[in-house]
């Protein structure tokens, strides 16, 4: 069986991959180099969730971290402290009460924190990606920092000589001129793609479309995250340290320069 149907989504949020109908416009899948946008108060859980009309804040998910930011009312300013999704609508924790439904407000993003997330994802994926194609390795979990990645991957060897090769290869891609491509695929014509989706099984069947996100020559796969235009905005990236987790299940760090 193809290695595509085993691998199991380890960045891809399924809950953040579709272009479904909810309460909340999610503007970060459309474009992640906003940085501030205006919106309004949909609706207030004790007085301090916030559901806007549309957002730049990514929620957590897929071993993305969620955004913080500011929404601001006026001369009134509500930090955001989280962001998640709950029963498919996106929810802001704000750290004072005082928001009502129906508020104009705007919103700022962690212009520097989001960034960072953005070059760690999408070297995520180029790093990935070599590792599966060449070696067969099925990854099984993984954090994104914006300082540091963690990847929790099946290997038959514990060998960190191997990890470190496809750091370099990786480094080798990381830098060059080479575009990022994001736009969106009817699910029956994209599922006709071999590894869009790592684990298909786990998408709901009435999933009418899929976000795909393709490093040109190197990667395309469902991704509902936030990444960079192009692999020249990503350092390069080096091994902290990596450990043996038990029978094929190996653990390896890396951090950005």
């Amino acid at each position: 069986m193809d290695l595509s149907s085993h691998v199991q989504s380890f960045i891809s949020c399924e809950t953040n991959l579709l272009m479904v109908a909810q309460m909340t416009k999610a503007l970060y899948l459309m474009d992640s180099y906003l940085k501030e946008c205006d919106a309004t108060v949909a609706s207030v859980k004790e007085g301090k969730f916030i559901v806007l009309d549309q957002t730049i804040f990514y929620p957590k998910g897929g071993g993305q971290p969620w955004d913080i930011g500011k929404i601001v009312r006026d001369k009134d300013i509500f930090n955001v402290v989280y962001a998640g999704k709950f029963s498919g609508e996106i929810s802001h924790e704000v750290d004072s009460p005082g928001l009502q439904e129906g508020d104009k407000v705007h919103c700022i993003l962690d212009w520097q924190r989001r960034y960072r997330l953005m070059q760690s994802h999408t070297a995520a994926h180029v790093f990935a990606s070599l590792l599966c194609k060449e070696t067969g390795a099925l990854i099984t979990g993984n954090q994104l920092g914006e300082d540091k990645v963690r990847f929790d991957f099946s290997l038959e060897e514990y060998n960190r000589d191997i990890l470190e090769l496809y750091v370099d290869r990786t480094n080798q891609m990381l830098g060059s001129d080479t575009s990022v491509k994001i736009y969106e695929l009817p699910k029956e014509e994209a599922m006709k793609i071999p590894g869009i989706v790592k684990m298909a099984s786990a998408l709901p069947p009435d999933i009418p479309s899929l976000r795909i996100v393709e490093i040109v020559g190197v990667d395309k796969q469902a991704d509902g995250g936030t990444h960079v235009k192009n692999l020249k905005e990503v350092g390069k990236i080096k091994i902290l340290k990596t450990q043996n987790k038990g029978k094929n299940n190996r653990r390896v760090y890396f951090s950005f320069e």
